[in-house]
């Protein structure tokens, strides 16, 4: 399948490059830092599947979960505890890492640490916002509302790149479908990548019912792999954001969207083949056509 007509700008996040023609990506880890050692060993273990699948990895978790439904529910570290667990993630295990920033006031102090700053789904319409996370200077992921038809989301990357920054993904992550349900529709990503921004699919949160416990947000783990594996498919996603957890059903937060950690190596391992498949088709496709107008010019 052919890429948009749009030049597609690769952004460079730490050793590796996100967009067409690159390795994918997994943009991966629990929900909510829940503590150094617990963020370390997950990444660690994800770290090593990725490299065993041909994967790209950043490391994803937030020190903060401003958007809860509850204000009971479990937020996380906090910025400078979180920033600091982060830090020695990085440091540790040489991966580059993402997190969520939810006011300007953040935005100095997670860009000291941070390789990737995300803008969240409900802030993607600030312009404000959005100008000053562009203006840091970093690589930043901007994910699209769920209120938010896919085509609106040009507005929302020209305001980043008209602040100065070209280094920005996208990422489609479900669209409100009556109360507590969320709908992928897979042509989103089609629309997205003829912004040319690299595109990224949010395999966990596009099965989240937010809301749907009453005093918390519920989610259906297990469609995760089938909305994955289609998006994957459409030639059109450059990489996977996915939260994982040892054991999502004991997780403080998001527990029911959250894939375990034990079905991700399976589950790269199906995106791979995928990714492989549509690559021979395209070559296929290539050479005939090559074929073809080798026999027209004689």
């Amino acid at each position: 399948m052919t890429r948009a007509s749009t030049p597609q700008t690769l952004v460079r996040v730490g050793s590796f490059a996100i967009g067409a023609g690159q390795p994918l990506v997994l943009i991966a880890g629990p929900d909510v830092i829940e503590g150094e050692a617990h963020l370390l060993s997950h990444a660690e273990r994800i770290a090593a599947i990725c490299r065993r699948a041909g994967v790209s990895y950043l490391v994803k978790s937030s020190y903060d979960k401003a958007n809860r439904t509850s204000g009971r529910s479990f937020r996380g570290p906090g910025l400078a505890a979180g920033l600091k667990i982060l830090a020695k993630v990085k440091r540790t295990l040489g991966l580059p890492v993402l997190s969520d920033v939810h006011c300007r006031e953040e935005i100095t102090p997670a860009a000291e640490v941070l390789d990737v700053l995300q803008v969240p789904a409900f802030l993607c319409r600030q312009t404000d916002f959005v100008t000053a996370v562009a203006k840091a200077g970093k690589p930043m992921n901007i994910k699209k509302g769920q209120f938010l038809a896919p085509w609106d989301m040009h507005h929302v990357i020209d305001k980043a790149r008209a602040a100065g920054n070209r280094s920005v993904l996208v990422t489609e992550r479900g669209t409100s479908f009556g109360y507590n349900n969320l709908v992928s529709d897979l042509r989103s990503l089609q629309i997205l990548a003829g912004f040319g921004a690299p595109v990224i699919f949010d395999g966990t949160h596009s099965v989240q019912l937010p809301g749907g416990l009453g005093h918390a947000s519920g989610g259906q783990r297990e469609f995760v792999p089938t909305l994955v594996r289609a998006a994957v498919a459409t030639g059109y996603c450059d990489g996977l954001f996915l939260e994982i957890h040892e054991d999502p059903d004991q997780a403080p937060v998001d527990g029911p969207n959250m894939l375990r950690l034990t079905d991700l190596p399976r589950l790269l391992d199906e995106v791979q083949a995928i990714r492989e498949a549509l690559a021979r088709s395209a070559d296929g496709r290539q050479k005939a056509v090559g074929s073809r107008q080798r026999v027209t010019s004689r």
